[in-house]
């Protein structure tokens, strides 16, 4: 029998005289993009319609667009008129997207729309647009349907801008989790267009305020400083620069936002390394948060996370109380909560349990260093917990903050 000669090469390793078993070695480049593309529904812009083509084939002609119920009521006139004046054979999937409609079923949804319309494998990418619950179902749809669609995102929300539209991950919830199912599917490309944020309300621009906050307090205090003096005011403006037109506060927060979560996940799409800061804010908020519905959005329970491992960080003596304070005080002021009836000892114990589980075994819990730095721990006690929730409860209403009951 003929014997198979190692191909080391070509990543294919045999053993064996004659081969009785193979190691197949492989890599495959991931090369996405997100970039700032101010009026992307302005038909004199040729960003959307030709966005997400692998190589440089033709832009396509037909497009899928899946687009969430709010955003087609205040922009399906303008996106029909753009897809129209760039001509394009085009045929919209209106979907109603928040976290107690994130289940496989929103999944099947957009499969069967993809299904429908007869969508290429490859030079056809669906148009996702909306907040993050939609891109995360959409890029699942996508990365299940015929095993791998390319999708191209346009998030019309601010955590959807600089937070669940820039990385790689997909997922709808599953049970009493968030996110248990998913995949790792990046969208081709992002657009964002900060535009949209002018119809967002109030609340949700809060929201998203808080994963930009995250990425202040655990790698960037200049931006800290930025939403210390200026991050009320981005939030009530919407981010539109009032009558101060290109306004360098807004493009230098969400900047320099979208650049440090790229630059966290960059080295590390896949999750392969669990020690993750940008997983501050994410170590009791998604048991929280599902407990909660609807009564916290996401953004809402990473900030009561954040405040809880703020105090906690200050138990270990690695946050001054000072800093402590302008932490709680810059969440005040960003319109978030710093605590909620849920953060008592049983559901903390439950979701630090989740949490160990879901990091293979560890807590691998990154606590703040101060501000702009953090460090990671794996003993954080119930005691711990207990001590920080009853601290952090009456710094709620501190300041008149309006927290959630």
């Amino acid at each position: 029998m003929t014997t198979l000669a190692p191909r080391s090469s070509h990543g294919l390793f045999t053993s064996g005289e004659p081969v009785r078993s193979w190691t197949v070695s492989t890599a495959k480049p991931v090369r996405y993009e997100v970039g700032f593309t101010p009026d992307v529904l302005d038909p004199r812009n040729p960003a959307l319609a030709g966005a997400g083509v692998p190589g440089d084939g033709p832009a396509p002609r037909r497009r899928l667009l899946v687009v969430e119920t709010t955003v087609d009521e205040l922009y399906g006139d303008r996106l029909r008129a753009y897809a129209a004046a760039r001509g394009l054979d085009f045929d919209i999937h209106v979907l109603t997207a928040h976290e107690q409609l994130k289940t496989m079923d929103a999944v099947f949804s957009v499969a069967g729309a993809m299904d429908r319309f007869g969508i290429a494998r490859r030079s056809e990418p669906v148009v996702a647009l909306g907040g993050g619950v939609l891109m995360d179902v959409v890029g699942l749809a996508c990365g299940l349907y015929r095993r791998s669609t390319p999708y191209v995102r346009v998030p019309t929300t601010l955590i959807g801008l600089v937070d669940a539209g820039v990385g790689a991950k997909t997922g709808v919830n599953f049970g009493p989790h968030k996110n248990r199912l998913g995949t790792y599917h990046p969208a081709a490309l992002t657009l964002l267009d900060p535009r949209f944020l002018a119809t967002l309300d109030l609340r949700h621009l809060s929201n998203g305020m808080a994963e930009i906050l995250k990425i202040a307090l655990i790698k960037d205090r200049e931006l800290f400083a930025l939403l210390e003096a200026h991050g009320g005011r981005l939030v009530g403006e919407r981010f539109q620069g009032g009558d101060r037109r290109g306004d360098p506060a807004v493009r230098e927060v969400l900047g320099r936002a979208v650049h440090g979560m790229l630059e966290e996940l960059q080295g590390n799409l896949w999750e392969s390394e669990l020690e993750r800061v940008v997983d501050y804010g994410h170590s009791f908020s998604p048991t929280l948060e599902m407990r909660a519905l609807p009564e916290l959005l996401h953004g809402e329970a990473v900030c009561v996370d954040m405040a809880l491992t703020t105090l906690i960080a200050e138990g270990r003596g690695l946050v001054a109380p000072v800093e402590s304070r302008r932490i709680l005080d810059a969440m005040r002021g960003l319109g978030l909560p710093v605590w909620h009836r849920l953060c008592e000892p049983g559901l903390l114990g439950d979701a630090l349990a989740d949490t160990v589980r879901h990091r293979d075994g560890s807590q691998r819990l990154p606590l703040p260093t101060g501000i702009g730095a953090a460090v990671f721990v794996d003993d954080v006690t119930p005691g711990e917990l207990a001590d920080a929730a009853r601290r952090l409860k009456p710094a709620h209403t501190a300041g008149g903050a309006a927290g959630h009951a």
